[in-house]
């Protein structure tokens, strides 16, 4: 499923209907170029959940944990490519919070079966795409409620 944002309110919006369908436990992966709109989205995503910290990139840190209406995990995996450590993934991914890894296909043998991966790509100054690609039935009833939404005949 394809959606797109002409402008960083709208990509806004977006999350903010995706994080008002999420649940304790719910995995979502993103991926894309730098600059494509990641961390844009990520923070949408937390503010909507009530995080009320500033959300920024967490590349150095690897992981980083935030208090909202459900606790929020934002992972950036583009340094962990080709690791076979495991850095405790499945505290985040199957605990009590929601969970955003960006550069997902780094941990790939790591990640749930059940997610929502989305893959972000830059159309221009202020446009995006954004492609749904849900890895449950959970996520594929989201992903009909965002069509719904978003996408007009």
């Amino acid at each position: 499923m394809k959606i797109t944002s002409n402008s960083p309110e709208t990509t806004g919006e977006l999350a903010a209907f995706l994080a008002g369908k999420l649940q304790p436990g719910d995995v979502l992966t993103l991926e894309g170029d730098l600059g494509a709109g990641k961390t844009t989205f990520t923070k949408a995503l937390g503010a909507a959940l009530g995080v009320t910290k500033t959300i920024n990139s967490p590349t150095f840190t690897i992981i980083k944990e935030y208090a909202g209406d459900l606790p929020f995990y934002h992972m950036d995996a583009y340094r962990l490519e080709d690791t076979e450590e495991d850095l405790g993934f499945e505290e985040y991914f199957f605990g009590s919070g929601v969970t955003v890894v960006e550069w997902a296909s780094y941990i790939e043998d790591f990640l749930p079966e059940e997610r929502l991966d989305i893959r972000v790509s830059y159309e221009g100054e202020d446009a995006r795409s954004f492609f749904f690609t849900p890895r449950s039935s959970h996520f594929e009833t989201i992903c009909e409620e965002i069509t719904n939404e978003y996408i007009s005949d």
